[in-house]
C-alpha cells in the first residue's frame, strides 16, 4: 500500500472546484485551471473538506500509480490556489538578465546574448538584473523552465560563476597548487 496515496488532501479554506469528467480530473481555482488524464483504477472522493484518492477494488492498481495520482492532484490543488515559484541567481562579473517581450535575455559571459522563449502559463520577472523569478500554476512547467535556465550556465566549482537556484549551495574545489613551491 502506498503511504503517500493513503494521506487525504485538505481542501479547507481553499476556493477550489474539482471535476472528474470525460476521463480527466480538472481543478479550477483563483489562479487558473489545470487538468490531467484520469489514471485507470483510481477513484477520487471528497468528504468534509478532505479529498481522498482511493483504489478501485475491481481493477489492479500498482502502488506507484496510486501515490502518483495523489501527488499530481495535490500539486494541481496547490498550483491553482497558491502557485509555484523558483528563484535563480546569476553569479559572475557582467552576468545579467532582462525580459524582452516573451523572451528571457541572458548575458552570461558569451560573445552573444542567450535568448530563451518563455512558455505559456509561466510568468518570469527579473529583480536587480541578477535574480530571476519563475512563477506559475504548474509545478512541472515552473521546474522545467527553471532547469532550462540553469542549464545554460551551470555553476562551476572553482569560482562559483554561473546560474544557480537561490538556496543552492555549490561545493567549491581548491585550485591547483602554485608552480615551483616544492623547492
Amino acid at each position: 500500500m502506498s503511504r503517500l496515496g493513503k494521506m487525504p488532501i485538505s481542501l479547507a479554506g481553499k476556493k477550489i472546484d474539482i471535476k472528474i469528467q470525460n476521463g480527466r480530473i480538472e481543478v479550477k481555482g483563483p489562479k487558473g485551471e489545470l487538468s490531467i488524464p484520469a489514471i485507470k483504477g483510481i477513484l477520487v472522493k471528497i468528504e468534509n473538506d478532505l479529498l481522498f484518492v482511493l483504489k478501485d477494488e475491481q481493477i489492479e492498481v500498482h502502488n506507484k500509480d496510486y501515490g502518483l495520482a495523489r501527488a499530481l492532484i495535490n500539486n494541481m490543488i496547490i498550483g491553482v490556489s497558491a502557485g509555484f515559484e523558483k528563484r535563480l541567481k546569476l553569479e559572475g562579473v557582467g552576468y545579467r538578465a532582462q525580459i524582452k517581450g516573451n523572451m528571457l535575455d541572458l548575458q552570461i559571459g558569451r560573445s552573444h546574448p542567450t535568448e530563451l522563449l518563455i512558455p505559456e502559463g509561466i510568468k518570469v520577472t527579473v529583480e536587480k538584473g541578477v535574480l530571476i523569478v519563475v512563477e506559475g500554476i504548474s509545478k512541472f512547467l515552473v521546474g522545467h523552465f527553471a532547469a532550462e535556465i540553469r542549464a545554460e550556465k551551470k555553476p562551476e566549482p572553482y569560482k562559483g560563476k554561473g546560474i544557480r537556484y537561490e538556496k543552492e549551495h555549490v561545493r567549491k574545489k581548491a585550485g591547483k597548487a602554485a608552480k615551483g613551491k616544492t623547492g
